[in-house]
C-alpha cells in the first residue's frame, strides 16, 4: 500500500518518522532493537541474511539492511535512533552514520556541523513551493500627506 502523501514529504533529505512510517518500519526497528543484546549481535554478524528471517521484513527492507543503506532504511520506516544500533554493531559512531547519510566524509560532516549546519537555502522544499514570492510594489500615492492633528503635535 502506498504512503499517504503529507506536506512534510516535500522536505529534501528528510523522512519524517510519523505513525504510518512507524507501522511500516516495525520489523526494521525490532531487528535493530534486538542488537542491544550481545548474543543477538553475534548471531547477526555470523549470518546476517539468516538472522533477518526472524523479523517481518519486506524484501526492500532486508536489502537496505544488508547493504547498510541507512537513508533507505529511514524511508522504509526505520527510526534513526534504532538504526544507529546497526551502525554501532558495525563499530561506527553516530557521526560516521550521519556523514554517510549526507554523502560527506566524517571530517567534512563534522566541519559543516561546527560551522552551523547545512544551509537552509535550497533545502526547504523539493517542489520549490518554499520560494518567496516578492509582493508587487504598491503604487506611489500622488495625494498630499494628511496634516497632523493638533493633538498629535502636542504629544511630541
Amino acid at each position: 500500500m502506498a504512503r499517504t502523501r503529507q506536506d512534510y514529504d516535500d522536505i529534501p533529505g528528510t523522512f519524517v518518522f510519523d505513525a504510518e512510517r512507524s507501522r511500516e518500519g516495525y520489523g526494521i526497528n525490532m531487528f535493530c532493537m534486538s542488537l542491544m543484546k550481545d548474543e543477538n549481535r553475534k548471531a547477526f554478524k555470523a549470518n546476517e541474511a539468516e538472522y533477518l528471517k526472524k523479523f517481518k521484513l519486506t524484501p526492500e527492507q532486508t536489502e537496505a539492511i544488508l547493504k547498510r543503506d541507512y537513508n533507505r532504511m529511514l524511508e522504509l520506516g526505520g527510526n534513526i535512533y534504532f538504526t544507529a544500533k546497526l551502525g554501532a554493531t558495525d563499530g561506527h559512531s553516530f557521526q560516521h552514520l550521519a556523514a554517510v547519510m549526507t554523502g560527506s566524509t566524517q571530517p567534512d560532516y563534522a566541519a559543516m556541523m561546527l560551522a552551523g549546519g547545512r544551509s537552509v537555502e535550497g533545502n526547504r522544499s523539493k517542489s520549490g513551493k518554499d520560494k518567496v514570492v516578492k509582493p508587487k510594489s504598491k503604487p506611489v500615492s500622488k495625494s498630499k500627506p494628511k496634516p497632523k492633528s493638533k493633538s498629535s503635535a502636542k504629544r511630541k
